[in-house]
């Protein structure tokens, strides 16, 4: 069962059940947009294939999260005259253009610093990406054809044929679209069409081209602005339109004799995304209309195309539902009754209302539903519990559920692409921040579950993980997931990097990292804290953490902290703190109540002003995202709350950490202007402290290091909120570990240091 980002299936919905809130993007095991996970192979991304989505978080990891435009408009003043404003925005732009050309230079002259370590670190991971750790790109399987992609062309080859002797159905280079990668493909039942996704890495915007297929396959179509699309049959094709951050308009295009375009559905409420889908079957095509809290879908039945969508049941407030199709039976994943946890019911497509919802099977008590995969006679569950991995395996048949542990070692799952339902084998692969993908193989038939033979990794790492409670202010127990080298010793002194999300329900990305496997080689230890407001516990665990609960997640990333360093894992001077987008709010707020705790911090593209954010409703994604933040503008209460733990509004004149941000000039979920904003009111605050504290220093005559934080923010010209390019991933993870090991000072990396702070 797929629904929403290309490429990863369920997991995409249950993520945050709206785009604007994916922070996993370019599709490989390499790349999402939190911290340190942009490394990918050149030019070979995972395809959301036909019939399934192979994403892991497109991303994302991938992906990174929530963002919107910045505006400098002023809420609550008149609006002046026309001459006025455009003095106002000429005296906008100028401040900005002279902020950003400061910010720009001033990076100039300090990345000099970092640039012989940042060159080290560089040919490390370039060593370690030879080894090539992703499996191959997933095939779309039709009969004895197989298409598949690779360097931005797709292929066609035979199943049983010369791996050698391939036609070349595609390239991005030689139709103009060079700086895209292929995001989706679809195959048209027939085979006699193919659409394909193009998404640039510099904008969010994506192009749908449709090929016809043949000795000689050529453009047939090209429509600009699409999100998500299906085949409903042989020549009519489903799409999203996705403008301005939203997705609300969903389009049918036939290529028949008389072709033609029309609209078939519109959302009105800006809280809600659009998306479709394909049941497992291709019995039905879903329009599926998601807000963070709320789900409607409507079917398309694809041997009557042309008829209007029927509605399952209409959106009821706080009640999420997904579908699938079954033997003239939809199979629904829902939130419906209590407790509010996912749980699989059934009921005859002829009467779908919520009222014939039939129980097949409910989640355990803090259990989280990662993934979910229909077949003709089982369905397949990717769980989570207290850390570990499970699947769980329903027979239709004997009407029977088989739970199977997954290795401990596992801390994710990637659902392979199944083009046929009544396939006998679920594959899918597991991996860790420190463990590359192993493929595994579920079989139906023999009720086992068998590891594939994959290529050895010529890399020995004796990795430890660690899985700890730490218990927050209200003695909740939050998970921590801790990975170090077994030869390492005296791990109080060891660097330690903490990382944090706790937002929209999303968990922190685990998927294998070139990077994360470097730092354990160099004696770092990893710390991943599964803070309230993210999803590693199911959704009471998010709704636990967001709106009016927010500050519980600050109060948990803190209790981790203070485990850790407790236990003997590292200390505060050697202790860094990472964080993405969304990230960025409890990272900041940390730094503003507990700097002590953290010597360095390292933020990508961060979300640091709640509150003047969502007291914007202008902006594309405010109204959709006051259901994670909450109404500023119509609840007082609100305002204070969001008031109280917002890091840009907490900034005081204290001893800061060093900070590094990196920001992106094309990013439209997070523009560098508000980040400008928060850099310059943090750097004026560190310096007024280290001001005084020099004041004091020479009145009492004591002569101590008065330590300044280094505050720096490198803005890219390329790359965006959710892609970078290969280069660009390099490069910004090699200058963030630079940072870190300067402002840790990490002396030990394979080629020593001549000299250590």
């Amino acid at each position: 069962m797929k629904f929403r980002m290309s490429s990863v299936g369920l997991r995409s919905v249950l993520q945050g059940l709206s785009f604007s809130v994916r922070y996993y993007s370019k599709h490989n095991n390499l790349q999402t947009i939190c911290l340190y996970c942009k490394i990918k192979p050149k030019k070979c991304h995972i395809l959301d294939c036909s019939g399934s989505r192979c994403t892991h978080r497109t991303v994302p990891p991938g992906s990174i999260l929530p963002w919107r435009f910045f505006s400098c408009k002023q809420e609550g003043t008149t609006i002046p005259s026309e001459r006025k404003q455009n003095t106002s925005k000429t005296t906008s732009e100028l401040l900005y253009k002279n902020l950003l050309k400061s910010e720009q230079e001033n990076w100039s002259d300090i990345s000099a610093r970092y640039k012989a370590m940042t060159k080290r670190i560089k040919e490390k991971l370039e060593e370690l990406h030879k080894y090539k750790f992703n499996l191959e790109s997933p095939r779309i399987v039709f009969g004895d054809n197989v298409y598949f992609e690779e360097n931005g062309c797709v292929f066609l080859s035979k199943a049983d044929g010369d791996e050698g002797n391939v036609d070349i159905l595609f390239s991005t280079e030689d139709l103009g679209f060079s700086d895209a990668f292929i995001q989706r493909i679809r195959i048209s039942p027939d085979q006699r069409y193919m659409a394909i996704n193009l998404k640039s890495e510099n904008s969010e915007e994506a192009t749908c081209v449709i090929m016809k297929l043949g000795h000689f396959p050529v453009v047939e179509k090209v429509i600009p602005n699409v999100f998500s699309f299906e085949w409903a049959t042989n020549d009519v094709l489903y799409y999203t339109s996705k403008k301005n951050l939203k997705c609300q308009n969903v389009f049918m295009t036939t290529f028949t004799n008389q072709k033609h375009t029309k609209l078939v559905y519109t959302e009105q409420d800006a809280r809600f995304f659009v998306d479709i889908y394909c049941t497992k079957d291709r019995r039905f095509l879903t329009i599926n209309s998601n807000s963070k809290t709320t789900s409607e879908v409507w079917l398309v039945d694809c041997r009557h195309p042309f008829k209007l969508p029927a509605l399952v049941q209409a959106r009821t407030k706080g009640v999420i539902y997904h579908i699938e199709h079954r033997n003239e039976e939809l199979y629904i994943l829902t939130t419906y009754g209590e407790p509010a946890e996912y749980k699989l019911m059934k009921a005859p497509v002829a009467s779908s209302g919520m009222e014939n919802w039939q129980l097949v099977y409910a989640l355990e008590e803090k259990t989280k539903l990662v993934d979910l995969e229909m077949f003709s006679d089982h369905c397949v569950m990717f769980l989570k519990n207290a850390g570990h991995l499970y699947l769980s395996v329903i027979s239709f048949v004997s009407h029977s559920v088989q739970s199977i542990k997954l290795p401990t070692w596992a801390c994710e799952f990637e659902l392979e692409s199944h083009p046929e339902h009544t396939t006998s084998t679920c594959y899918f692969q597991l991996t860790s921040p420190v463990h590359p993908p192993k493929r595994f193989a579920y079989s139906f038939k023999e009720n086992n579950l068998i590891e594939q033979a994959v290529q050895e990794v010529p890399i020995i790492t004796n990795c430890h993980t660690t899985r700890l409670l730490a218990k927050s202010k209200d003695e909740t127990l939050v998970p921590i997931t801790v990975f170090h080298n077994m030869n390492s010793k005296e791990l109080h002194r060891k660097p330690l990097l903490v990382h944090v999300y706790g937002a929209y329900g999303i968990d922190l990305n685990m998927s294998f990292k070139e990077d994360k496997l470097m730092l354990i080689e160099e004696g770092w230890i990893l710390a991943y804290c599964h803070v309230r407001g993210g999803g590693e516990l199911g959704l009471s665990w998010h709704k636990d953490g967001c709106q009016h609960n927010k500050l519980k997640g600050l109060h948990d990333l803190k209790a981790c902290i203070m485990l850790l360093h407790e236990l003997g894992f590292s200390q505060p001077k050697h202790t860094a703190l990472a964080a993405a987008s969304a990230g960025g709010v409890l990272a900041g707020a940390l730094c503003n109540t507990d700097p002590q705790l953290i010597r360095a911090m390292v933020l990508q593209a961060p979300f640091v002003d709640v509150l003047n954010t969502m007291m914007k409703t202008h902006l594309p994604l405010t109204i959709e995202e006051q259901e994670e933040w909450g109404n500023p503008l119509a609840d007082e209460k609100c305002m204070k709350y969001i008031k109280s733990y917002c890091p840009y509004q907490n900034i005081k004149t204290q001893c800061y950490p060093s900070v590094f941000i990196t920001a992106y000039e094309n990013d439209q979920r997070i523009p560098v202007t508000g980040v400008l904003r928060y850099v310059q009111k943090l750097r004026k605050a560190a310096l007024d402290h280290a001001s005084r504290t020099s004041k004091k220093v020479i009145t009492s005559l004591i002569v101590p290091g008065n330590w300044i934080p280094n505050i720096i923010l490198d803005i890219q010209a390329n790359g965006s909120h959710c892609d970078s390019s290969w280069e660009d991933s390099l490069n910004e993870v090699a200058r963030h570990l630079a940072f870190l090991n300067k402002e840790l000072e990490v002396c030990h990396l394979q080629h020593h240091m001549k000299s250590c702070k």
